[in-house]
């Protein structure tokens, strides 16, 4: 059975549906996991702006997981500075990311914006569902724009067709602290009509961005409401997200061990206690010389 994390936060998704269920809606806000998530990796702005965005589109997917156990990866492979972002999620919407360059530091681009597309250049968007079967789910798709959210966007339309909207914001204060953080998923069901879908469309096209709402002071419920203009709106759930790493000892442990003889040897032969570190909340764990004796037996 997973470990479970408990933290109290007040980061939460809304789960909606809409217009008689021909939309499924998703908001949440997210400066708590986010600020945690840039105190953790010491991020710089843009690589928190980047890490930021995956990590609320992962809160959001993995809430729409099912089983107990369900992980989803979202894994982003680039060519750009920032080398690569790996966020993970479960199905009661805990959350950590790893950045492979956290201290990526570029000008702003050309709208005067932190240049997330600029830090990712070209890549890949990898989307892993482990759900208890003999293979995980894996999508892949390549980087439309950098910006995260058009490129969430494509992948639910060519990998899932499932033709969906994705909105994702982070903002700073002048610290460098997250100050705002959120977003949003509609999908758009089969049977949906196109007099609901020019609704959606029109009222989406109006969003300049997700900070933007949360700056007017609207918390998820009213995102959606906002989003999904005159059409009807049906709240399901409330759900707490947060980041939370599950790692412990032991399960670094079974990591070490599983290394092979050769470099076990090589580790014990220098005599000196080994340090493990987590790349997803930096927690540190050690190893004697007899513990990695132990291992090899």
């Amino acid at each position: 059975m997973r470990e479970r994390v408990k933290i109290m936060s007040q980061d939460y998704i809304i789960r909606a549906t809409a217009a008689n269920n021909q939309l499924r809606v998703f908001a949440v806000t997210s400066r708590e996991l986010v600020e945690k998530a840039r105190e953790i990796h010491n991020t710089s702005p843009v690589a928190t702006a980047a890490a930021g965005r995956l990590l609320t589109a992962g809160s959001m997917m993995g809430s729409m997981m099912k089983g107990e156990n369900d992980i989803l990866t979202l894994q982003i492979q680039c060519g750009g500075p920032i080398g690569g972002l790996t966020v993970t999620a479960d199905s009661s919407a805990n959350v950590k990311c790893y950045v492979k360059q956290p201290e990526v530091l570029l000008p702003p681009n050309s709208k005067g914006k932190l240049d997330v597309a600029g830090a990712l250049g070209p890549g890949f968007l990898n989307v892993i569902r482990d759900i208890g079967m003999k293979e995980p789910y894996n999508g892949q798709t390549h980087l439309v724009s950098g910006e995260i959210a058009e490129d969430l966007t494509y992948y639910f339309a060519i990998s899932e067709q499932v033709p969906s909207s994705v909105g994702l914001g982070v903002l700073l204060d002048k610290e460098n602290h997250v100050k705002q953080a959120g977003g949003f998923i509609i999908q758009v069901m089969p049977y949906a009509e196109d007099s609901v879908v020019d609704i959606v469309e029109d009222s989406v096209k109006h969003v300049h961005s997700v900070t933007d709402l949360l700056g007017q002071g609207m918390m998820p419920e009213d995102m959606i409401r906002h989003l999904m203009g005159s059409l009807d709106v049906e709240i399901l759930d409330r759900i707490p997200t947060q980041y939370a790493c599950n790692c412990s000892k032991e399960r670094v442990a079974s990591a070490v061990a599983s290394i092979g003889r050769k470099d076990l040897q090589e580790m014990i032969d220098t005599g000196e206690t080994v340090e493990v570190n987590c790349h997803f909340c930096g927690s540190h764990y050690y190893f004697t010389t007899g513990e990695l004796q132990k291992f090899l037996k």
